[in-house]
């Protein structure tokens, strides 16, 4: 067990990790309280198709799949407004139109088709010192925002009508966060994969829920269920030769029980 921590591949899996922990779970609680808790795979399915159209034109993947995730983001954004009433109708084309894409990115390059499988499940092992650079930069735009806008991000995900009539621009907002989580979904599926992104994003938020008495405290166990997940979810798939991915989901899905036969039993 201890030379994996000597390794250099697992050291950054273990920063990588612990970055995309913490993000995710802040913009986790945002999307669960918004009931946008699909978000995550819609966006995850079009940024696997930019994933394999940068194989394909052979460019950073991870870069290709943040645009497309980006794009994604400004769609549903749209699509939302268009459907008020069937908001979650926008979810449900994105995500099909990504899937469409990735279907025919694989067919033209069927030489990529297994570096592309990796963005699936996850291949946290791989990361690359660009990698981790990216993902801090995503970290650091994350936080910086969350910390400088917090107030009203927390009017906007309890009562948008009442942040507009406060005079909150809330389309602007709606865009940046929309942007951000695009921005921290696409560093995730390299970690977890796009098909378990939304866990990370989700399975957190909905720990922390099950506990928390404010939005603060929320914030803080989020955090702390994510962080303990993805780490303690590395070293026990590191020592046994599991699928890191995998291991963390099923982690979080184990603390989520936890967390909520522990409130039944304080009721």
């Amino acid at each position: 067990m201890l030379e994996l921590f000597t390794a250099g591949f697992f050291l950054r899996a273990l920063a990588g990790g612990a970055l995309i922990a913490l993000t995710a779970a802040l913009v986790g609680v945002f999307i669960v309280l918004r009931r946008q808790a699909m978000i995550g795979d819609g966006i995850a399915h079009v940024s696997i198709a930019g994933v394999a159209l940068g194989f394909l034109i052979n460019l950073y993947p991870i870069g290709v799949g943040l645009a497309f995730a980006v794009a994604a983001s400004l769609a549903i954004e749209a699509l939302r407004r268009a459907y008020r009433t069937y908001a979650e109708l926008s979810i449900a084309i994105i995500m099909a139109g990504g899937i469409a894409l990735a279907s025919l990115f694989f067919t033209v390059g069927m030489g990529f088709s297994v570096n592309v499988t990796s963005y699936l499940f996850g291949s946290i092992y791989t990361l690359d010192d660009t990698d981790l650079a990216v993902i801090a930069a995503i970290t650091a735009v994350v936080l910086a925002f969350a910390f400088v806008f917090q107030k009203e991000l927390f009017l906007l995900a309890f009562d948008e009508d009442a942040a507009a009539v406060n005079g909150l621009p809330v389309r602007v907002f709606n865009v940046l966060v929309s942007v951000l989580t695009a921005f921290v979904i696409s560093a995730a599926i390299k970690i977890v994969g796009a098909l378990l992104v939304s866990a990370l994003l989700t399975i957190p938020a909905a720990c922390a829920l099950a506990m928390a008495r404010s939005f603060r405290q929320a914030l803080g166990l989020a955090v702390a269920a994510g962080e303990l997940a993805v780490l303690l979810g590395l070293c026990v798939a590191g020592w046994w030769n599991l699928a890191p991915g995998g291991t963390v989901v099923l982690l979080l899905i184990a603390m989520l029980a936890l967390a909520l036969a522990t409130r039944k039993l304080r009721v």
